[in-house]
This record gives structure tokens, C-alpha cells and sequence, in this order.
């Protein structure tokens, strides 16, 4: 696909929706680095597995309640009574699997003995230059797969190399904004 332009503004072809819009400029792809905002981050990639990112970012405020804003401390004290109640609330993605994964995830991070962020980042590949078309975007690479492998190795869930990739690139870890895009740069702040 070809980037898009609307009112003069070339970004990547995410479509015309607002909240995809808001997203791309002001924070895909730009550099996240803490403990917290990564753990969020990554439950909602493996959340978004086999959906629409749009239905994710339309569900995220209430994400956020109901996983007291992805504090790991909290979610790691989530028990079964947590797990009915997320179950049961039609303002997330409800699926059993994920929210024991993000569970169990929070209690891994907890565990983990190292910082979480320097554990991801550690993966970071090196710059590459910037994609064309989307055509050029892999969907997965070989820093992307060692960083699942390693997670899964460490006791994380629902984490593959797709989603290892996802999350490097909504973090800044890859910057995979096409090369005529606006926020490529990082300077673009939306409008």
C-alpha cells in the first residue's frame, strides 16, 4: 500500500479513522522506555492477536480501568474472581486465555530480577532504512523471534515473534513509518 495524504499530509494507509489517526501521529513507533507503559503495551499486542488494532484502541480506556492501568503489582494479584469479572465486562476483548496470559505476564515481569524495559530494548535491531510501502514491512525478523523465544523461555504467554514485532514497532524499537510519511521523523505531532 501506498502512504495516504489527506489535507496535504502524507502518512502510512492505516485508513480514515480518527482513532488510527491520533495513534499513528502521536505515538506509533516513537520511543517507550518503562516498565509499565511496555507491560501495557505488550498485553494489549497479544489482546489485538487475530482482531483489528482499531477494536483495541476503541476498547483501551476501558482496558486500562479494568487492569488498573496495567500496574504490574495490581494485575499480578488478579485471582480467579478477576479473571469472572474480565470475563465478564463487554468493554474489552474477552478471552480466557489472554487474561490469564496478561495475568500470569505480570507476575513473570515481577519476577523477572532485571528491568523489563532493558530486557526488551536488548532487542532492538539495528536502523534500517525506511520502507516504501507497507510491502517492505516484515511481520516478523530475526531480533523479533529471539525476543519471543526469550520471553517464553522467562515464563511469558501469549507472546510471539508477530507480536514481538508489533510491540518493537509501536515502541520505537523499529521505525517502520513508511519513508514519505510525516511522523517518520518523529517532529510530526498530529492535526
Amino acid at each position: 500500500m501506498a502512504p495516504s495524504a489527506s489535507l496535504g499530509v502524507v502518512r502510512c494507509p492505516w485508513g480514515d479513522d480518527p482513532a488510527m489517526t491520533a495513534y499513528h501521529d502521536a505515538e506509533w513507533g516513537r520511543e517507550l522506555r518503562a516498565d509499565r507503559e511496555l507491560f501495557e503495551r505488550m498485553s494489549l499486542e497479544a489482546f489485538q492477536s487475530g482482531l483489528s488494532w482499531l477494536i483495541i484502541l476503541r476498547k483501551r480506556d476501558r482496558f486500562r480501568e479494568v487492569f488498573a492501568d496495567f500496574a504490574p503489582d495490581v494485575v499480578a494479584s488478579f485471582d480467579h474472581d478477576d479473571v469472572t469479572r474480565l470475563l465478564d465486562d463487554s468493554g474489552i476483548v474477552r478471552n480466557r486465555m489472554k487474561i490469564e496470559a496478561t495475568i500470569s505476564n505480570a507476575r513473570t515481569l515481577l519476577d523477572l530480577g532485571e528491568s523489563f524495559t532493558d530486557l526488551l530494548w536488548s532487542f532492538a535491531p539495528p536502523a534500517r532504512p525506511a520502507p516504501q510501502t507497507f510491502a517492505d514491512v516484515p511481520s516478523t525478523t530475526a531480533e523479533s523471534i529471539a525476543m519471543a523465544t526469550a520471553l517464553k523461555k522467562r515464563g511469558f504467554r501469549f507472546f510471539g515473534p508477530t507480536t514481538a514485532y508489533a510491540l518493537m514497532q509501536a515502541t520505537g524499537m523499529v521505525n517502520d513509518h513508511l519513508e514519505q510519511c510525516v511522523a517518520r521523523h518523529g517532529s510530526y505531532t498530529g492535526g
